[in-house]
């Protein structure tokens, strides 16, 4: 199957907020499949995610903040690149994965840089820049401390960025849950919360990986305002 992988770079004031960190850029490029115990990666992007930071003039050091939906590789791969990013993860997630006594995130993610972020550990929803423009929404289900954003841009309107709350637009629409959900029903429960969420702010609902959604939305360095 053909799966997305969006990051998401969000420019408020004089910050910049990275929104998912990828697979890690390390087999980017590579002609060769990438085998872990239970898939097998193609890489099938132009360019990796320092390249396009480059492409609009920024370096991973102009990161100021930082998060991902939850610490599965193909979010957190390539979190150590961000040093200067204050990091904001929830609670449980950062204790499942990334504590000493964590399990750590699966290769070949670049995390371990992250532990040394200065980092906001969360109990719940926030409102990252204090506005309502950029609101965290505790998700769990998919990962203990799986996390989604909300964001209020000024010309498109509110956009909610859901993670792997659901991984395609049918597991969306029938609230299915794929089997290696860390808890099915606390999946489903967060999407009726999302859902929710997202007709009250009348919300567009942009799923992570649904490749064909993401073929219809604006490309780095394209961008909406």
């Amino acid at each position: 199957m053909t799966l997305s992988n969006s990051c998401y770079l969000i420019k408020h004031g004089n910050d910049w907020l990275l929104w998912e960190t990828g697979y890690s850029q390390s087999i980017a490029g590579s002609s060769q499949p990438y085998k872990t115990p239970v898939i097998t990666w193609y890489w099938k992007a132009p360019k990796n995610l320092t390249a396009e930071l480059s492409e609009i003039g920024l370096a991973p050091e102009q990161i100021t903040q930082l998060g991902f939906s939850h610490a599965h590789p193909d979010h957190v791969g390539n979190g150590s690149l961000f040093p200067k990013a204050t990091l904001y993860i929830q609670q449980a997630e950062y204790d499942f994965y990334l504590a000493p006594t964590g399990k750590p995130p699966g290769a070949p993610a670049n995390w371990q840089g992250l532990r040394s972020n200065r980092t906001v550990k969360l109990q719940g929803d926030y409102d990252v820049f204090g506005d309502g423009s950029v609101r965290i929404l505790s998700s769990p289900g998919h990962t203990p401390g799986h996390q989604s954003l909300l964001v209020q841009l000024p010309k498109r309107g509110p956009v909610l960025l859901t993670g792997d709350a659901a991984h395609f637009r049918d597991n969306w629409d029938n609230r299915r849950t794929p089997v290696q959900n860390f808890d099915k029903e606390q999946t489903v429960q967060s999407i009726d919360k999302l859902a929710r969420i997202a007709a009250e702010n009348k919300a567009e609902i942009w799923i992570n990986h649904d490749a064909a959604q993401t073929a219809t939305l604006p490309q780095s360095p394209n961008y909406v305002e």
